[in-house]
This record gives structure tokens, C-alpha cells and sequence, in this order.
């Protein structure tokens, strides 16, 4: 709980009816506030909005706009995700959801500004680049990223592989050497299967890109190049979420910059592309 969330459920004794709604609807509800206007929440606490804007200037908020202000701030430091099994503990309705999926999604990106290194990022743009061939490799939430990153380069030219089966990969990276880049997706960092290919690939003379958490994990050790991503999920969760969105991120980054890059002499194809997508549409 943020420090503001604290004072408003600290204040709670002392609030008369129509404050304890507004309260009571804010702490359950602190994801969706920084979105709010005062009608909307007005609406929901079924106050008015004389109320909300009296109610914030009791618990010491000049506002309404700088409560928002201040505990997006506080809840970008200290989230409260939506990732995990705390999420059974109240029932939101699906817009209620989608709100609070954007808010942590939004979260998660602006986070990866913070987490990125700017020079790191740099070495990998030029590393894949100059590399004769991509290989992406990542299992479980991570795998869709890998996915993702084999179409867009597809389009750049690149020969650039993924697959999901651990043995096919493995027959594929004794053909890499030092002219290719082996990009390894993993949240955590520790994922066996991927750190295994790593070494593999590591031992062919492949530089190694890591997309994974700034935690100093053995994937983020043993890269040559780190793309650090913001822890924003546990291990243990319902599903990869947030940390999906900031290694999407970070994939889009690389090709759009490759893109910028190299794309002028790429235009012809993506073209003919275009006119054989339409020709073909069914």
C-alpha cells in the first residue's frame, strides 16, 4: 500500500459516511483513480463531486488532480500487480479489469525507460545489424516474443529462426558461428532450457543478446550484450503479462531501428509484399 493509500486508511475512523464511500472505493479500486475525473468518481462511490473534492482536501490534498498525480507516482514505485493470485481476492468487473491491465501494462513500459541502458542497446542494434543470421530463442511467455521477433525480421531480409521444440533448435546452432547473433528471451534469467542453448550457441562463436530482467541472472552474466527488462511480475503468476509487454517492447525497438536503418533499401520488398497479400487476400 502506497504512503497516500496508508493515510486514507489510517484517517478511515474519522470519516463521515459519504467520505468512508469515497475511501472505501479508493482502496479497492487505487489502480483505476489516476484515470478518474471527479465525476467518474463520484459516479462510482455514489457521492457528489463537491464530496470528492472535499474529501481530498481533508486528507491534505490541495486537488483532485494532484491526489491522481501523486499516487500514480507512488503506485509506479510500489505496484500492486495483477499477475498474481492476490487478483481472486475481489471481483472487478471486466471493465474494472481492462482498466487495471492497461495501468500495469503502461507501467511496465515506462519502467523498461528506466531499466534499458542506452550504450547496451546501441551494441545490439549494430550487432544484429551486421549478423548473417538471427536465431531468438525462448520458452513459455517468452517464446511469444521469440515468435513475434522471427516475423518482423523476416521482413528485413534476415534468415532468422525459432522453434519451440528444444531438440530441432539444438540440431540448428552447431550452423551458427561468429557472424550470427543468438538472441535468448527469458524473464527470469535462470530458464534451463534457455541458459542450455545459450551455452550451445555461446560455444560456435554466436554473440549472445540476453532480453531479460536487470536481476543479475545467469543469462544476464553470460550475455555479451544486455537488454535489461524491469521486474514487474513474480514467477509464480497467472500468466505472463507486464513482462511479456516490456520484451515486446524491446523487440519493436530493435526492429524499428534496424528498420531505420537498412529499411530504404527494404521498401521494393515490403511493396511487393503488400500487392501479393492483397492479390491473394481470401
Amino acid at each position: 500500500m502506497t504512503k497516500l493509500l496508508v493515510r486514507i486508511s489510517e484517517q478511515s475512523r474519522q470519516f463521515s459516511e459519504t467520505e468512508k464511500k469515497i475511501s472505501d472505493y479508493i482502496l479497492n479500486h487505487a489502480e483505476l483513480i489516476p484515470n478518474m475525473t471527479t465525476k467518474e468518481l463520484a459516479t462510482k462511490a455514489d457521492v457528489s463531486e463537491a464530496s470528492v473534492t472535499r474529501f481530498v482536501k481533508k486528507i491534505g490534498v490541495g486537488s483532485f488532480k494532484t491526489f491522481k498525480i501523486t499516487l500514480a507516482k507512488e503506485m509506479a514505485v510500489k505496484e500492486s500487480f495483477i499477475t498474481d493470485f492476490s487478483i481472486l481476492q475481489k471481483k472487478d468487473t471486466p471493465y474494472e479489469m481492462f482498466q487495471k491491465v492497461v495501468h500495469v501494462n503502461k507501467n511496465a513500459i515506462d519502467m523498461t525507460m528506466e531499466s534499458l541502458d542506452k550504450k547496451e542497446l546501441e551494441a545490439a542494434v549494430e550487432a544484429i545489424k551486421g549478423a548473417k543470421k538471427l536465431v531468438f530463442y525462448g520458452v513459455g511467455g517468452s517464446a511469444i516474443a521469440a515468435q513475434d521477433a522471427v516475423v518482423k525480421f523476416a521482413k528485413l531480409g534476415f534468415e532468422v529462426e525459432f522453434n519451440m521444440d528444444f531438440h530441432y533448435m539444438l540440431s540448428r546452432i552447431p550452423y551458427l558461428n561468429e557472424n550470427d547473433v543468438f538472441i535468448a528471451i527469458s524473464m527470469s534469467g535462470k530458464t534451463k532450457d534457455v541458459l542450455d542453448m545459450m551455452h550451445v550457441a555461446k560455444s560456435y562463436g554466436a554473440k549472445i543478446i540476453a532480453i531479460t530482467n536487470l536481476d543479475k541472472s545467469p543469462l544476464y552474466k553470460k550475455a555479451d550484450i544486455r537488454l535489461a527488462t524491469p521486474t514487474v511480475e513474480a514467477d509464480f503468476r497467472i500468466a505472463s503479462i507486464a513482462s511479456r509487454m516490456t520484451q515486446l517492447t524491446v523487440i519493436d525497438t530493435l526492429y524499428v531501428s534496424i528498420f531505420n536503418q537498412i529499411g530504404e533499401r527494404m521498401l521494393d520488398k515490403f511493396h511487393a509484399a503488400r500487392d501479393h497479400v492483397i492479390r491473394l487476400r481470401r
